[in-house]
This record gives C-alpha cells, sequence and structure tokens, in this order.
C-alpha cells in the first residue's frame, strides 16, 4: 500500500492478515519459499507435446502445429538452461473425447520440474511437502468457503497423513490381487482398479491421499527414465486423492539418443521433436517433474461428483460457450 505522504508513511505499513487464497496462490508460495523460478512457456507449438494423437491441430501461417497438451518440453529446456527448479500455472489443451466426471478440453495446469541430484524421490518429496501444506492452507484459511460448498454438497474432509504414504506398482498390484483382483503387473490401472486401490489403501493405512511409483515402462510416455535396476520398471509415479489420479510424474530421459530410441518405440516422428532432443545435446543434469489438474484437485479435495462444478466456464467436448 502507498502512503499519501511521507509524514503518515509508518502508519500504512502492510499488515498480513488472514485470507481466502486461491490454490494457484498457496502453489505459487509453497514453490517460491524451494527456490523455484516462475516460467511462461508457449502454448502453440509444433509438435504433440505427450505422444499419442489427443491434440487440439491447427494452421499455423501455413505450418502445421497445436495447442500445448503441457508445457513438459518447454519446462524441461528451462532445466537445460540451469534454471534449477521451475514451475507454471497455464492452461492445458487435451482434444480427447473423454465425456467423463473428471476429464476437460482446457483446464489449468501446475507444472513443476526440477534437477535431481541422486534419486528420482527427490520429486517425490516436494509433491509431498507441496501437497500438505496445500492441504493444510486450504483447510486453516478457507474454511468459509468450505463451508458454504458442503451446505450445498455435503463432503467428508479428506484424509491425509503428514508424511504422504509411498507405494510402489508392484506393492499396489499386490494389495489388488489380495483382495481378488488381478491386474496385469506389467500394464496400467484403469479407472475402476484405481479406485478400489484407493479404498484399500484408506482401510488399510487410513490416507485418502498417496503416492504410487515405479510404474511398468510401457504404460509411461516415452521421455520417462528407465528404472536401472530393471529397465522393465520406470522412475515414474501417479499420485491419488480420494482413489482418482491428479499427478502423472517422473524423472526425465535427458540423454537424447536414449531419447529417440524410446520416441521411435512409442511410434513418434523423431523430426517432430527435434528441436526438443536438441536441446539436450549440450549437456543436461538428471531431472523430473510433474503435472496437476488445478481443477481435478479442488474437485477430490471437496468430494464432488464432476469436474464441471470446480470450473468458472468449462470446455469439453461438447461446450466452446459462453
Amino acid at each position: 500500500m502507498m502512503a499519501m505522504n511521507d509524514h503518515h508513511s509508518s502508519h500504512h505499513t502492510l499488515r498480513l492478515t488472514p485470507f481466502s487464497p486461491s490454490l494457484p496462490l498457496i502453489f505459487r508460495q509453497f514453490l517460491l519459499s524451494e527456490g523455484f523460478v516462475g516460467i511462461h512457456t508457449p502454448k502453440l507449438i509444433a509438435g504433440s507435446s505427450e505422444g499419442g494423437s489427443a491434440v487440439f491441430r491447427l494452421d499455423y501461417k501455413g505450418q502445421p502445429a497445436c495447442l500445448a497438451q503441457s508445457p513438459q518440453l518447454h519446462k524441461q529446456m528451462a532445466i537445460c538452461g540451469d534454471f534449477g527448479r521451475v514451475f507454471e500455472v497455464g492452461p492445458v489443451f487435451r482434444a480427447e473425447d473423454s465425456f467423463t466426471h473428471r476429464h476437460l478440453c482446457e483446464f489449468t495446469g501446475l507444472d513443476v520440474e526440477m534437477e535431481i541430484k541422486e534419486h528420482y524421490s527427490e520429486v517425490m518429496d516436494i509433491v509431498d511437502r507441496l501437497f500438505v501444506a496445500l492441504f493444510d492452507s486450504l483447510n486453516e484459511r478457507c474454511q468459509k468457503e468450505l463451508e458454504a460448498i458442503g451446505k450445498q454438497y455435503p463432503f467428508e474432509p479428506l484424509k491425509y497423513l503428514r508424511k504422504t504414504l509411498r507405494l510402489t506398482f508392484q506393492e499396489g498390484v499386490q494389495l489388488l490381487k489380495e483382495a481378488g483382483i488381478e491386474i496385469d503387473p506389467l500394464g496400467d490401472l484403469n479407472t475402476e482398479s484405481e479406485r478400489k486401490l484407493g479404498q484399500l489403501v484408506l482401510e488399510k493405512y487410513g490416507t485418502e491421499f498417496y503416492i504410487l511409483h515405479r510404474y511398468p515402462l510401457a504404460v509411461r510416455p516415452f521421455y520417462t527414465m528407465p528404472c536401472s535396476d530393471d529397465p522393465t520398471y520406470s522412475t515414474s509415479f501417479d499420485v491419488f486423492i480420494r482413489g482418482e489420479e491428479i499427478i502423472s510424474g517422473a524423472q526425465r530421459v535427458h540423454l537424447p539418443d536414449l531419447l529417440t530410441t524410446r520416441a521411435e518405440a512409442c511410434g513418434i516422428d523423431v523430426k517432430t521433436i527435434s528441436t526438443y532432443v536438441d536441446s539436450f545435446r549440450y549437456g543436461a543434469p538428471p531431472h523430473g517433474g510433474f503435472g496437476v489438474g488445478l481443477e481435478r484437485v479442488v474437485m477430490l479435495f471437496c468430494a464432488l461428483n464432476n469436474i464441471r462444478k470446480t470450473s468458472l466456464f468449462p470446455r469439453d467436448p461438447l461446450r466452446i460457450a459462453p
């Protein structure tokens, strides 16, 4: 606040009062306190950022282009450029025809990327502390808003631990197996098995928020680093709230030759990502990160049944107005 004149300036010091912060603000504050730098990456890009076909394609002055499905490639380039730790809050576009309660065609992405000193668990450490801080802040500082939501859509407060539970993918598969559900140990979990696992974890560990890591490599994006002790598995993780996935994260491949091999194995035309692959040729530190959908976090924190309730102007496969 600016003082009216110098004489009164001592009476106009800024006082911090309890307020109801937005979730992106808590996200920003936590990461800034951890030495991260906020960046802004382009949403118009030349090739797919995730692989696969679910992109919005467009004509870019006569060249084919698409809307970014993730700031993935550019936040990694920032790490190659020696930023050390970066984050972004910005729009993300997904063109898949997902007529579900939890998918939007445009949503707000909260993205993080960071240098790894020794092990990909360092990225999970950030996830752990970040979300405990987010949940604590929402519970402490947004009581009025949570009460208002609770009147219209009654919900049980989220159960979470001070130190977030971590299970390996194999441990998750074993839990499901013990409950009589057979899962392909090298496949992915479907929505139903994720939900069931969430129930089993709640019963056994008393938490609705946990991390599942070391997924099979075959079910992860091309830029995911294989495990050094067993390349069948990857240095990746997903994070769940109330049995639904909110985060996908991993250590990335920072070696250009391995990246090319992985992209080809995943059926990606390497020419479309040549600038991305080339950015690692000048030396890149081991690094990893994750992306979170803001609307999905709010939906699951408040136990809402539809993501459209958490977006001011939702965009789904049938809705592009107002």
